[in-house]
């Protein structure tokens, strides 16, 4: 599946700078790994986070938003529109990333490479149907949605908060009262997309399953 998905990524025709695709998913869909996995088979394939755009936890705090963070209100969207534009003209673009140990985005952390033809855009909200966010779908030459269940998220998503150190009722707690939600939000409000992958956690098997990749017409 993973050659196929780098085969048609490659086919797909862009006419700024470089190609521009969007990898959508909800939280714990596996968008992460499938960039990764994307970006090491292609070296002229890099990966841009979404998550650089997470406002800082002060403002957070200031808006009543820090238990949301993650949330589609929680991203400096605007921010995050304005390089996505950018990737596909300039030459030279820099951009935030987000540090999970420290929890906060750092400005400039990341550059776009000169031989850098695709840019692989990974996040929760590329494709979401929401004043802001849907300005982002006429800016990719290629959209690919990762397609979990909510039950499978949901014990990926309690194991995620146990790894962090979480007892089982906090990865309760933190899974059904903000990541949950924002999953369900990108399944029930995303607009369609390119190509559908059912389950990224196949890009790590041997042969190629069939029918794990599909066009949507």
């Amino acid at each position: 599946m993973l050659t196929d998905l780098s085969d048609r990524i490659r086919a797909t025709p862009f006419s700024g700078t470089r190609r521009l695709v969007a990898l959508v998913g909800a939280p714990a869909s596996g968008k992460s790994t499938l960039a990764e996995a994307l970006a090491e088979k292609d070296q002229t394939m890099q990966v841009v986070p979404m998550d650089g755009f997470h406002l800082d936890n002060a403002i957070l705090s200031d808006r009543g938003l820090l238990r949301r963070k993650g949330a589609p209100e929680t991203f400096d969207v605007a921010g995050f529109v304005h390089l996505v534009k950018r990737l596909g003209v300039e030459d030279d673009v820099v951009f935030p990333l987000f540090d999970r140990a420290r929890d906060q985005s750092i400005a400039g952390a990341g550059a776009i490479r000169p031989d850098t033809q695709t840019v692989l855009v990974e996040g929760n909200y590329l494709m979401l149907d929401q004043p802001g966010w849907r300005d982002l779908a006429p800016l990719w030459d290629l959209s690919v949605r990762i397609d979990v269940p909510l039950d499978v998220l949901r014990d990926r998503l309690l194991q995620r908060w146990a790894d962090h150190g979480y007892s089982p009722a906090e990865a309760a707690e933190k899974a059904n009262g903000n990541d949950l939600p924002n999953a369900a939000l990108v399944l029930e409000n995303g607009l369609p997309c390119d190509v559908v992958v059912a389950d990224n956690q196949l890009c790590n098997a041997g042969p190629p399953t069939p029918n794990v990749m599909k066009k949507v017409e």
